[in-house]
């Protein structure tokens, strides 16, 4: 058989919220979002690609801004190759879900039905087998299905689903049904960190997991999976489309001055990237998140700080001054001391460290989220 090669993505929620970044921010990060399908239509081209699967919540919803649904038409139009789509349990299908109003190009084709179908495509030498959710949920679409083989011809799976999780509600997939399935390679998605390659019979899978996160739970790279067959042989490698990525930086400033820490700790290029900065270890007084807030903000599309540092335990040794501040952690000491666990103890060091700010007369009391 001769060697094909596939362009596997999905979970690109386009039309996401952000709701942790400004309005304006926002706006721009969905733009960049619709960016994707570009990315991917140029990827198909360079890599000659012979099909492009889109395994599931393409949308975030069925409510999609009419900029998303040009782009759409537009950029899948210029995939050199045919594009497969089966929607999952954000974008299933329906009579007025956007896959069933949207006109889309000649080569692209959708899955619209629970029932497993298939569609061949001679320039691949493959039938690309596929099934959709209906609805938010989904019982298991694989199960029982047992693809003829086809001298010559590839079998290829392109669905949205969840393996290994029996008990799921989002077509829960077994190694057992990929390995009956009668499949060369199925495309998933649903989970969204990738999986690389794994193999359960002689049925290759994989999810490719999002192009690119949404969220600090989604942080780090992101890729799209590129994958070759030939044969009874598969190859994955991947490939970067991200315009921007999360990413989660953690810095003891025990030692030394918060601001100067952080500038010392950063990687070269943050300008694009969305940073959550997470300040641990022990001090006397809370860092100012106010303060350093403004003198970091514009080295990022967006920032957040995090106050994790602890009080500084040699502090309460100081609850026996003759003064005002020995009056103060004297009193507190004994609360901290009768404290049943560690979250009043943690809420008891914090009005500490906010009454010696005061104290000293710091400009700003700190809080713990972002002004």
């Amino acid at each position: 058989m001769r060697r094909i090669r596939i362009i596997h993505s999905a979970d690109l929620h386009l039309d996401s919220p952000f709701e942790a970044l400004s309005a304006a921010k926002a706006a721009v990060r969905r733009a960049e979002q619709r960016s994707l399908l570009g990315a991917l239509a140029e990827l198909a081209g360079k890599e000659n690609a012979d099909l492009l699967l889109l395994s599931g919540d393409l949308l975030d919803s069925g409510n999609t801004f009419y900029e998303t649904g040009e782009e759409l038409v537009r950029a899948l139009g210029e995939v050199p190759c045919p594009v497969f789509i089966a929607p999952g349990n954000h974008d299933y299908y329906s009579a007025r879900s956007p896959w069933a109003r949207l006109k889309l190009p000649e080569n692209v084709a959708v899955f619209h039905e629970k029932a497993m179908r298939f569609v061949s495509v001679p320039s691949a030498d493959a039938r690309v087998f596929g099934a959709a959710f209906t609805d938010r949920r989904s019982g298991p679409l694989l199960r029982g299905v047992h693809a003829e083989r086809k001298a010559g011809v590839y079998n290829i799976l392109c669905m949205h689903g969840e393996v290994g999780n029996p008990a799921s509600a989002y077509n829960p997939i077994s190694m057992e049904d990929l390995a009956a399935s009668g499949m060369d390679y199925a495309a998933l998605g649903h989970i969204h960190t990738a999986s690389g390659l794994q193999k359960s019979g002689n049925t290759w899978f994989s999810w490719p997991g999002c192009p690119e996160g949404r969220g600090f739970d989604e942080d780090g790279e992101k890729t799209v999976n590129i994958v070759e067959l030939q044969g009874a042989e598969c190859e994955l490698r991947t490939a970067s489309i991200a315009t921007r990525h999360y990413r989660r930086l953690s810095i003891d400033v025990s030692r030394a001055d918060p601001l100067l820490l952080i500038h010392t700790s950063l990687p070269d290029d943050t300008v694009r990237d969305i940073f959550r900065i997470t300040l641990t270890g022990e001090t006397e007084t809370a860092p100012d998140l106010r303060r350093l807030h403004q003198n970091l903000d514009e080295m990022f599309f967006s920032l957040q700080l995090r106050d994790d540092t602890r009080l500084l335990r040699s502090v309460w040794d100081r609850a026996g001054e003759d003064s005002l501040r020995g009056l103060f952690l004297t009193r507190l000491h004994k609360a901290w001391e009768r404290a049943q666990d560690d979250e009043q103890k943690e809420r008891i060091e914090q009005a500490a460290r906010w009454g010696l700010a005061a104290l000293d007369n710091a400009e700003e009391v700190a809080v713990h989220e972002n002004p």
